[in-house]
This record gives structure tokens, sequence and C-alpha cells, in this order.
């Protein structure tokens, strides 16, 4: 229905401009906006639009979780809510959205919604002593309003058919004090020489931004760091890794692909230039695969 009376709206506007010129803005205005009917048959989820603002929002109550914060029977309505917001940018349009997961949950949503073209702004909790603990996932994108719509979709699909799921979870027996794994395995792919003490084999490679007008580097913090413990067939690396904005979708992208998983996207500085933002990651494998997937999520990076 609304597609019909858009499309009448078009022509009349057609018609309208050939004889005033002055309705051409209000014909254009109309022409851009949002295809609500699109986006809620993508999303499978009914919405709302905010006229004020010109924005349409789609919400999904996450009722299946049942979640505890320090005593509290927690409800969708305490913040438990995923959504995803609409907006008219341009002759594009752009999606704005926040997704409540469990931590199992997260690793494979990240994938579902890189690979169908959205970008991954931020990762972190919400709450603390939250039992069992939930996430939040911070979404965006541009681009055409269907295909947005069709990739919150898929999340969202993808968010339901993993509620509850306990098998993504990485387990991995291994103590550092038993480690065995060849460093030189790890220097040769990565390029870079580092430390072996108790058992944890680490590199770090520092990057530099300015703060209040001066350098700051590794020492003070800004740095990309990876620790690996136990054997060259079985092995666990975590870290950090120091990113510039334009460098994070790359960087996600690879490290998903190697299978590691993100468990933090956040600040560590504001006013910083350039902007830098940290991904935290835990990864198990072979050694010389996890070293790869370093390999490739550094070699996306500029020097």
């Amino acid at each position: 229905m609304k597609g019909r009376l858009l499309h009448r709206l078009v022509i009349s506007c057609t018609i309208a401009m050939m004889a005033l010129p002055w309705n051409a803005a209000i014909c254009l205005a109309a022409e851009k906006t949002l295809d609500t009917a699109t986006i809620e048959r993508f999303t499978g989820v009914k919405g709302e639009l905010i006229e004020k603002e010109g924005v349409f929002k789609v919400s999904v109550p996450r009722s299946d979780l049942e979640i505890m914060v320090a005593g509290v029977k927690m409800t969708a309505a305490l913040g438990l809510t995923s959504w995803a917001a609409f907006q008219k940018a341009g002759e594009q349009a752009m999606v704005m959205g926040d997704l409540v997961l469990e931590e199992a949950q997260v690793n494979p949503i990240m994938s579902v919604a890189l690979e169908n073209g959205l970008e991954v702004t931020a990762l972190h909790n919400h709450f603390f002593w939250d039992t069992p603990k939930v996430m939040f996932m911070h979404i965006g994108g541009m681009g055409e309003d269907g295909k947005l719509a069709g990739a919150v979709g898929k999340v969202f699909a993808m968010i339901q058919e993993t509620s509850g799921s306990t098998n993504q979870v990485p387990h991995v027996e291994l103590s550092p004090a038993q480690t065995s794994l060849d460093p030189k395995a790890i220097e040769d792919i990565l390029g870079v020489k580092g430390q072996l003490a108790n058992g944890v084999y680490k590199v770090t490679i520092g990057r530099t931004t300015k703060m209040h007008g001066h350098d700051v580097g590794n020492a003070m913090g800004v740095n990309t760091w990876a620790a690996f413990a136990g054997s060259d067939e079985r092995a666990i690396v975590d870290g950090d890794f120091s990113m510039f904005e334009n460098e994070i979708q790359p960087v996600l992208r690879v490290l998903r692909g190697a299978e590691i998983n993100i468990v933090a996207i956040h600040h560590h500085m504001i006013e910083e230039s350039p902007r830098t933002v940290f991904l935290h990651y835990w990864g198990v494998g072979p050694t010389r695969a996890l070293a790869m997937g370093l390999k490739a999520a550094l070699d996306t990076q500029r020097p």
C-alpha cells in the first residue's frame, strides 16, 4: 500500500514539476523518503516512524533471555532490546543499531553482520554482575535501504536461531606452565621478536598517535600485542589490536575469517588524533594458524 502511494506521489510530482518549478523541492523530498514497507519486510519486524527526525526504527525485545543482574530479574524494558534505526542520507540510507547478545552469540552474529555489508562499531558490556553474561554489539552502515534492511534481517534471524546456544565456546584445557610452542615460528610469521616469560610468549607492535599536540606511542599504551601459550598443535592467543578508524572493519573481517574471536571493541583514550580504537581478541588453534591470522590482520593496516 505504501509503495503504491509513493508511486502515485512521484507521478504527481513529475507533472507538477513541469508546471511549477517551486514544486521541485517538495517532489525531491518525497522521492527520498525511506521505503518503510521494504524495511519491515526484510527485517521481519514491524517498525515505528519517528517523523520529527525522519527515522524508522525496528526493535526486537530479548524476551527469550533470563538474565539476573545483582539479584534483579531483568526484562527487555530494562535494556535488553535489540534495535536498528534507518535514516535517509542523501541518495542513500544510513542504519545504526545495538544488538543484545549472549556471549556465545557474539562472534557468529558479528560474522553475519560483516559478511552482509554492515559495520561493527563497538562491542562491550552494559552491566556488571549479570548472569548469564550479556554483551552489546553496535552496528552501522550506509547504502540502499532495502539492502541494509536485508542485512539487519539476517542478523535478527541469526540471533533468534542461536538463542541459548553454548556450542560456540572455544574451550581448551591448557596451562602456561606447560607451554612448549616454538617462538621462532611466531617471529618468522609476524616479523617481530617477542619475549618468553612464565610460559607466555608475547610480541608487541607499537603505533603512534597524538594527544594534546604531542606524539604518544608504544610505551603509553598505543600498541598491538599478542600473547601465546600452549603447544605448536594447540595454543591460545589473546591480546589487543590498535586501529585507526578506517582500519576497524578490515581488521575485524580478517580476524573473524581466521576464526579468532573478538571480545571487545572500544576506546582507551579521548581527543587523540588520529582517533584510535582498540580491539581485544581470543583465539584457539595451532600456533602457526593463529600467528598467520594476526599477520593478515596487521597487513590491512597502514605502516
